[in-house]
C-alpha cells in the first residue's frame, strides 16, 4: 500500500453528542446509540472484549424454557444448535403452546447458536444439557472447528439419546443422525439412493440441498407404503425435515409431537395426534401484504397492479424495479421484520419490488426464473439486492461460483449483497472496531464477492433476548437509496448522466497530482472520455490532447496539491458546507472549525478540478497528516479534514453525480477511520461516499487493497493491466563484467586466464558486488579451480541482476500491449511448471534436452558453478527466442498482436511449421520434446489471447450503464493467467482456502533455503527467531505462501476440512522436521489483518500450540522464549507466546514511510517509536472478539531475540524500491536496537518472482533499464 495514515476509530465528544440527537441530524442508528459520555473528551468504540472475550456475549439462557410441570407429566428435554437465531422465536412459541396445552408431556428446551460454543463455559453447559436430553436437533453447522465440538459432545450421548436430528450441515455432524433404526453413521459410504445424496463428490452443497428439497416432496409418500421399520424411520426423518424447513410454530408443534411420540420411551403407548407438515413453496415471490406466496412472477405483478395501498406512480411501468433475494426460513419462522423494512423503504422511495425466496441454498434458478422475462430474455429488474448475505449458490456450505456468475451475467444488472448480523447482537456490532464477526466476513462478505457481489452494508441487527432480526433504519435507508441509484444508471439516458472522475495526489507536495500505480492517468482519462463522447455522453469542451487536458486542470505538470496552479472548480462557503455535510461537526476535534487551512482560501473550501459538460474531473484532497510529525507519531484518532468532506459533498449534492469514478490505485477514502468491515453511519468512508455509486479502476495485481476499496467505499472495482515485466538488463560496469567473463570462458586455459580473473575481481569491486560475492584479495594467488569458482559466482550474480524482472512503462486504459510487451509477459509465464494442468515449464523442457534437471541447473548456478551459470544463460536466451518467434507470427506491421486465434490455428500442431521448432533447430536444444513443447505453446497461445484482450473500457461502460461486471481474481498474471483479461470486477479469494498444498510445498523450499543460509552465516547455528512481515496482496497472489512459511518455521502444517477450508493445523514431529522449531515474530499489514483475520487466528493458535509442547527447549525455540518471557513478565505461557502483531483495528501503516518521504523526523529513535507505537497490537485467538490488543512489551521482547528479518518479494512488477511499504514495515534496524548485544540481524528477501526462488541478503544493487539509459 502506498503511504496512508489511519488509526483506531475514535468518536469525538461533539460527534457523539450530535449523534444522540437524530431528530435534528439524520445520521446514526437511531435506536442503538452509545450513551452520552460524561467526563472524557472523546469516546472510543471499544471492541466487545467484555465477558468471554469472544464476538458475541449472548447465552443459551435466553433460549431456555423450564416448565412448572405441576401435573407430573413426563418431561421431554430438547437441545438444539443452529447457525442463525431465526428459529429461536418459532421453537419458543411451539414449546410454550405444547406446555400450555399440557396434554401428554412437559417440554423443556434450550437452544445454542453455534458461535456461542467457542466459549469454554458455554460449551461445558452444552455438554451438561446433553447428559439428560431426549432429543438433539442441529442445523446449518458449517464452521469446522465448531462442528467438531458439536460432534464430540453429541457422540458421547448419541446411543443414549432418543432421537438425533441433524439437517444440512457438515458431513461429520450429519453422521450423528439417528431415528430408531434409521442412521447416517455410514454417510457417504452406502450405495443406497438415499445415501448417494450425501456423497462428497456432489458438485456443491447447494446441489445437495436442492436434492433434499425434491426428496422431501416425494419420499414420504413412497415410504409410507413400505412395511419395514427402517423405511418408516427414514420417512419420519424426511417428515422432520419438512417440518423444520416449514419453520412456523404450528409446524414445529407437530414436529415435536411426532418425534417425542415415536421415540421417547416415557411416551410409548400414548397416542399422540399430529398434523402433516404445512408445505410452503420451495421457491417463489413473497410480499408481506400479498395474500399468498406466488409461484409465477406474472401473477405477483398482476396482484401488485391491483394494490390499493400504493400510489399510481409506484404501479406505473416507468417506476424503477428492484429485485430482492430472501431466505425462506426467515419468512416461514416469522423472523422477517428486516425484510419488510427493506421492502417498505424501497416502495416509499418510489421503487417497485420483486422479492423472491428459495428454501435451498441455490438461488441461481429463482434469479433466472423470476427476474428475467421468459419471452424477451431481458431483465425485469434494474438492480438486485441479496438480503441473505450468502453466496448465490451454496450459502454457508460449498459454493459454486461459476454457476452463480453464469446466472448473474444472464440477468446483467448490478448485484448488491447486504449483510444481516448473524453472530453478533446489534450492540456488539456497534461497539466493535472490527465491525462484522470474522467468520461472518468469510461466509457473508468474501464469498459473495466471488459472485460479483458489492456493497456489504449491514442492514439488520439481532435482539439479544428474542434472537429476532430487526431493521437498522438508517442503514436500510442507505442500502435502498444506493440500490435505486445503481438501477437508475440502467434507466437514465447517457446524455443526461453525470460522472465525477476523481484523481489522486500522493505523495503530496511531490508534483504528483494525477498519479496511480502503473497507470498513465491523464492519458487514460483522455482515452476514456473520447470513448464516452463517441458513445453519447455529454463531454463538452474536451481538449484536443491529453497534454492539453493536464494543462486545463492543473496548469502545470509538476503541480503540488495546494498549488495556486490547480484549477478551482467550486468555492464552498462555510454555511453551505455545514448544511450539506451532516457529519461536519465530528471533524472539528481534529481540524478545528471550518474552513481550516487545507483546501481553503481562508473563507471558502476549495474544490479542485474542471467540468466538461456532464463530466467533472476532480482532485481528491490529501489525507492531511503527511507533513506533521507530531500527528504521525502520536495521533490516536483521525478523521478526514473539512476540505476532504467538502469534495465529496460537492460531488454528491452540488454536481449531483450519478456515479463517481476513482481513477487508479489508490486514494485515501477507503482508508479513512471506521470499522474494518460492515461499517456503521459513524464510519467516515461510509459518510464520505454517501449515496453515490462508486466505480474504481484498480491495478489487477493488487486484489487486497481493491478488496478494502470494495468493502469500505462500496466500490465496483474494475481491473486494469499492469505494465509487463522485462529483464532489468545491465548498466555500463556490469556490461563490462559480462564481456570479461565471456573472454575468460574462451581464454581461461591460455596464459591470459589469471590476468582476466584479476580484472573481473577489480571490476566486480567497483560495481559493489563484493557485498554479495566473496572475492579474493587483489593480487592473491589462486588455483585454476578457484578461478572458475570466483568467475562462476560473479557470473551468477550478474545473471541474477540482469534477469531481475522490472516493470516497463505505464499502462494506458484501453491500449492493449505491444508485441514486445506480450513477449516479456509470456516468457515469464512459460518459466513456471503447472503440474495441475499437465504443463511443463519451458526451461525445464530445454534442460531435459541436454540431460539435465532444471532444479539442478538452478542450484548449480546459485552456487556459482560456471558451466551451470552458462547453461542457464543459454536456456534463458533460447526460451525468450522461442517465445519471440511464436509471438511474431501474430504481429501486424505496427508491432501489435492481432488475429491471435486465426494465426495460432494455422500452425499449432503442424510440426516443422511451428515457429518455436524452427527457432530451436538453430540451437543446442533442437531435440526438445515436441509434444511437451506443443502443450506448453498451446497454453501460451491461450494466455496470449488473454494478454491482448481489452475490456477495461467496455467494463467501465457496462458499470455506468447499470450492468453486471463479470468478477475475476486479482493477482500476478504470471502465476495466475486467469487474472486476464483485465476489466473484471476484482475479488480476492476465499480467506479460508489458504494456504494451499502447493503454497506449503513452495514455502518449505524457501524456509529451508533461508534457514540454511542463516545457519551458514551464523557459525553453523540455526536462528532462534525470525521476524517476518505478511502482506495481503502477496498472500492472495501466492495462495498463502507467506502464511505457510510461518507455519513451516514453527513446525506445523495446515489441515483442510471436508469443504476445503483451512481452519486448523497439526504438529509436524521434530523427527520429520529435522531441525529445531524456529520462533517467529509476525507483523501483518493492516490490509492483511482486514482480509485474513481468520488466518491470524489460525497462526496464533498454532504458535501457542507449539509453545505448550512438552519438548526440549533447545529443539523448540518458541517454547524457550515464551517460558523466559512468561517468567519475566509474570504472565501465562500462552499470553507470553503472542507472536501475531499488526496495527490497531481500523489503522493502517506504521507511518515511517510518511515521515521519511516528508523529512518529518529528527533521529532514528523517533522512527522506531513510531513503528512500535503503531505495530505492537497483538491478535489473541483465546479472545478473538477483543480485536487487536496492545502488547508492546511482549512485542519488544520477542523482537529482541530475532537474528534475522524476512520479507517476500513475489511480484514481477514490484521491486524493493518501487513502493515505500517494504521499508515502512521492515523491522531490521529496530531489532538491532532492541537486541542486548546490539547486533544487526541479517535482512533476507525471498525473491519468488521467477521459477528459481532466491533467498538473498537485502541490498539495493538493482540495475535497471533506467541505469542502462544513463550509461
Amino acid at each position: 500500500m502506498a503511504s496512508l495514515v489511519s488509526s483506531p476509530f475514535t468518536l469525538s465528544n461533539s460527534k457523539i453528542e450530535r449523534l444522540s440527537s437524530v431528530s435534528q441530524k439524520r445520521y446514526l442508528l437511531h435506536s442503538f446509540l452509545p450513551k452520552k459520555p460524561t467526563k472524557s473528551s472523546s469516546r472510543k468504540f471499544k471492541c466487545t472484549a467484555i465477558g468471554n472475550g469472544l464476538f458475541t456475549q449472548t447465552t443459551q439462557e435466553v433460549r431456555r424454557i423450564v416448565p412448572d410441570n405441576l401435573r407430573g407429566l413426563p418431561t421431554v428435554k430438547v437441545v438444539y444448535v443452529v447457525l442463525e437465531a431465526q428459529y429461536q422465536s418459532s421453537v419458543t412459541a411451539a414449546v410454550q403452546t405444547l406446555n400450555k396445552n399440557g396434554e401428554f408431556a412437559s417440554f423443556q428446551v434450550v437452544g445454542y447458536l453455534v458461535e456461542e460454543l467457542r466459549d469454554a463455559n458455554t460449551y461445558k453447559t452444552f455438554c451438561e444439557d446433553l447428559e439428560d436430553a431426549n432429543i438433539f436437533i442441529g442445523s446449518l453447522i458449517f464452521v469446522e472447528e465448531l462442528a467438531l465440538k458439536v460432534k464430540s459432545a453429541v457422540e458421547k450421548e448419541r446411543d443414549r439419546l432418543d432421537a438425533v436430528l441433524v439437517f444440512p450441515s457438515m458431513p461429520e455432524v450429519m453422521r450423528l443422525n439417528k431415528l430408531g433404526s434409521f442412521s447416517m453413521s455410514q454417510l457417504g459410504q452406502s450405495k443406497s439412493p438415499f445415501f448417494q445424496l450425501f456423497k462428497k463428490n456432489k458438485k456443491s452443497s447447494a446441489g445437495f440441498a436442492d436434492s433434499m428439497l425434491k426428496l422431501v416432496r416425494t419420499l414420504p409418500k413412497v415410504l409410507k407404503y413400505l412395511p419395514s421399520d427402517k423405511a418408516q424411520d427414514a420417512r419420519l426423518y424426511i417428515l422432520s425435515l419438512q417440518f423444520w424447513l416449514g419453520g412456523s410454530p404450528d409446524n414445529l408443534v407437530n414436529f415435536l409431537k411426532m418425534i417425542s411420540g415415536s421415540y421417547v420411551p416415557a411416551l410409548k403407548g400414548v397416542k399422540i395426534e399430529y398434523s402433516d407438515p404445512v408445505l410452503y413453496l420451495d421457491t417463489g415471490v413473497w410480499h408481506p401484504l400479498a395474500p399468498c406466496m406466488y409461484d409465477d412472477v406474472k401473477e405477483y405483478l398482476n396482484w401488485y397492479a391491483t394494490r390499493r395501498d400504493t400510489n399510481e406512480k409506484l404501479k406505473s411501468a416507468n417506476a424503477p424495479v428492484v429485485g430482492l433475494v430472501l431466505q425462506r426460513s426467515h419468512i416461514v419462522t416469522g423472523d422477517e421484520s428486516h425484510y419488510v423494512a427493506v421492502i417498505m423503504e424501497l416502495e416509499a422511495r418510489g421503487a417497485k419490488v420483486i422479492p423472491i425466496f428459495a428454501g435451498g441454498l441455490d438461488f441461481s434458478g429463482p434469479v433466472e426464473r423470476y427476474f428475467i422475462d421468459p419471452i424477451t430474455k431481458e431483465p425485469m429488474v434494474n438492480s438486485v439486492v441479496s438480503l441473505t448475505g450468502f453466496a448465490l449458490v451454496g450459502g454457508p456450505a460449498r459454493q459454486d461460483h461459476p454457476r452463480a456468475v453464469e446466472a448473474l451475467m444472464k440477468l446483467n444488472v448490478p448485484y448488491l449483497v447486504a449483510v444481516p448480523l448473524v453472530f453478533q447482537t446489534t450492540e456488539e456490532w456497534l461497539n466493535s472496531t472490527l465491525g462484522v464477526h470474522p467468520i461472518q466476513v468469510a461466509l457473508q462478505v468474501a464469498l459473495p464477492e466471488l459472485d460479483g457481489g458489492m456493497e456489504p452494508i449491514v442492514f439488520s441487527g439481532r435482539d439479544p433476548r428474542t434472537g429476532k432480526s430487526h431493521a437498522l433504519h438508517r442503514r436500510v435507508e442507505q442500502l435502498c437509496t444506493r440500490a435505486i441509484k445503481w438501477g437508475e444508471l440502467k434507466r437514465k439516458p447517457k446524455t443526461d448522466k453525470k460522472l465525477a472522475i476523481t484523481v489522486f495526489s500522493f505523495p503530496p507536495d511531490k508534483g504528483n497530482v494525477g498519479t496511480a500505480a502503473y497507470l498513465n492517468v491523464f492519458a487514460s482519462i483522455y482515452s476514456v472520455l473520447k470513448d464516452l463522447k463517441a458513445d453519447g455522453y455529454n463531454v463538452e469542451g474536451l481538449p484536443e490532447t491529453a497534454e492539453a487536458l493536464i494543462e486545463d486542470i492543473i496548469h502545470d505538470k509538476e503541480a503540488q496539491f495546494n498549488s495556486p496552479n490547480l484549477n478551482v472548480a467550486y468555492k464552498m462557503g462555510v454555511r453551505e458546507y455545514q448544511s450539506l455535510t451532516t457529519y461536519a461537526d465530528a471533524l472539528e476535534e481534529n481540524w478545528g472549525k471550518p474552513p481550516g487551512n487545507l483546501n481553503s482560501d481562508g473563507e471558502n473550501l476549495l474544490v479542485y478540478g474542471k467540468r466538461y459538460g456532464n463530466i467533472f474531473i476532480g482532485v481528491q484532497p490529501t489525507f492531511g497528516y503527511e507533513g506533521d510529525p507530531m500527528r504521525l507519531l502520536f495521533s490516536k484518532s483521525a478523521s478526514p479534514h473539512h476540505g476532504f468532506a467538502a469534495y465529496y459533498s460537492y460531488v454528491e449534492k452540488i454536481f449531483e453525480a450519478d456515479a463517481v469514478l476513482h481513477f487508479g490505485t489508490h486514494g485515501s477514502l477507503e482508508f479513512m477511520p471506521g470499522k474494518q468491515v460492515g461499517m456503521s453511519d459513524a464510519c467516515f468512508p461510509d459518510s464520505l461516499i454517501g449515496n453515490i455509486p462508486n466505480v474504481y479502476y484498480y491495478a489487477a495485481n493488487n486484489p487486497s487493497e481493491a478488496t478494502i476499496a470494495k468493502r469500505r467505499s462500496y466500490a465496483n472495482t474494475i481491473s486494469y493491466l499492469t505494465p509487463p515485466a522485462e529483464n532489468a538488463g545491465l548498466y555500463k560496469g556490469l556490461k563490462q563484467l559480462g564481456e570479461l567473463i565471456a573472454s575468460y570462458q574462451s581464454l581461461k586455459d591460455s596464459g591470459r586466464g589469471p590476468q582476466i580473473v584479476s580484472s573481473i575481481i577489480s571490476t566486480a569491486r567497483q560495481c559493489n558486488l563484493d557485498k554479495d560475492v566473496d572475492l579474493p584479495d587483489d593480487g592473491a594467488e589462486i588455483s585454476a579451480k578457484e578461478r572458475d569458482s570466483v568467475v562462476g559466482k560473479v557470473y551468477s550474480k550478474i545473471m541474477e541482476i540482469e534477469s531481475r524482472l522490472l516493470p516497463c512503462g505505464l499502462h494506458v486504459i484501453g491500449e492493449p500491449p505491444s508485441a514486445m510487451e506480450a513477449i516479456a509477459t509470456l516468457v515469464n509465464i512459460a518459466a513456471l511448471d503447472r503440474p495441475e494442468e499437465g504443463i511443463s515449464a519451458l526451461p525445464s523442457i530445454l534442460a531435459q534436452t541436454v540431460g539435465r534437471d532444471i532444479e539442478d541447473v538452478y542450484r548449480g548456478s546459485d552456487k556459482g558453478v560456471l558451466k551451470d551459470v552458462e547453461l542457464l544463460r543459454q536456456i534463458t536466451e533460447a526460451s525468450r527466442g522461442a517465445v519471440t518467434a511464436f509471438v511474431e507470427k501474430t504481429v501486424n506491421k505496427k508491432g501489435q498482436v492481432v488475429d491471435v486465434s486465426d494465426k495460432l490455428t494455422s500452425f499449432l500442431g503442424f510440426g516443422v511449421n511451428e515457429p518455436w521448432i524452427q527457432y530451436l533447430s538453430t540451437t543446442k536444444f533442437y531435440g526438445a520434446d515436441r509434444q511437451k513443447l506443443r502443450v506448453s505453446f498451446k497454453f501460451l497461445g491461450d494466455c496470449l489471447k488473454l494478454v491482448v484482450a481489452d475490456n477495461e473500457l467496455g467494463s467501465l461502460k457496462q458499470a455506468l450503464e447499470g450492468k453486471y461486471v463479470e468478477p475475476g481474481p486479482g493477482g500476478d498474471p504470471i502465476r495466475n493467467p486467469k487474472v486476464l483479461p483485465t476489466g473484471k470486477n476484482i475479488h480476492a479469494l476465499d480467506p479460508q482456502a489458504i494456504p494451499t498444498t502447493a503454497a506449503l510445498q513452495s514455502a518449505k523450499v524457501v524456509v529451508d533455503r533461508l534457514l540454511e543460509r542463516q545457519k551458514a552465516d551464523n557459525g553453523g547455528k540455526y536462528p532462534e527467531t525470525v521476524a517476518l512481515v505478511l502482506w495481503g496482496t502477496d498472500n492472495i497472489k501466492t495462495y498463502g505462501e507467506s502464511l505457510a512459511q510461518v507455519m513451516w518455521m514453527i513446525g506445523v502444517r495446515p489441515v483442510a476440512d471436508g469443504l476445503g477450508r483451512v481452519n486448523k493445523v497439526e504438529i509436524v514431529s521434530l523427527e520429520e522436521l529435522g531441525r529445531p522449531r524456529v520462533d517467529v515474530v509476525v507483523n501483518c499489514s493492516g490490509v492483511f489483518r482486514d482480509l485474513f483475520i481468520n488466518q491470524m487466528n489460525l497462526l496464533d493458535r498454532a504458535v501457542k500450540m507449539v509453545a505448550e509442547l512438552d519438548e526440549p527447549v533447545e529443539q523448540n525455540f518458541v517454547r524457550k522464549h515464551a517460558l523466559e518471557q512468561a517468567k519475566e513478565l509474570g504472565v501465562e505461557v500462552r499470553d507470553a507466546a503472542s507472536r501475531i502483531f499488526s496495527n490497531a483495528s481500523g489503522s493502517y501503516s506504521s507511518n515511517v514511510n510518511l515521515a521519511v518521504e516528508n523529512s518529518s523526523w529528527n533521529d532514528e529513535k523517533q522512527l522506531q517509536d513510531m513503528y512500535l507505537s503503531r505495530k505492537s497490537f497483538a491478535f489473541d485467538s483465546d479472545a478473538p472478539g477483543a480485536g487487536m490488543t496492545e502488547k508492546r512489551k511482549i512485542f519488544e521482547m520477542a523482537l529482541s531475540t530475532a537474528e534475522a528479518t524476512f520479507q517476500n518479494l513475489d511480484s514481477s512488477e514490484i521491486s524493493l524500491t518501487d513502493v515505500s511499504h517494504y521499508f515502512d514495515s521492515d523491522p531490521t534496524n529496530l531489532v538491532q536496537n532492541l537486541r542486548k548485544d546490539g547486533k544487526k540481524p541479517n535482512a533476507y528477501i525471498a525473491d519468488t518472482t521467477t521459477a528459481n526462488a532466491q533467498v538473498q541478503i537485502q541490498s539495493l544493487v538493482l540495475c535497471t533499464k533506467l541505469l542502462n539509459s544513463l550509461s
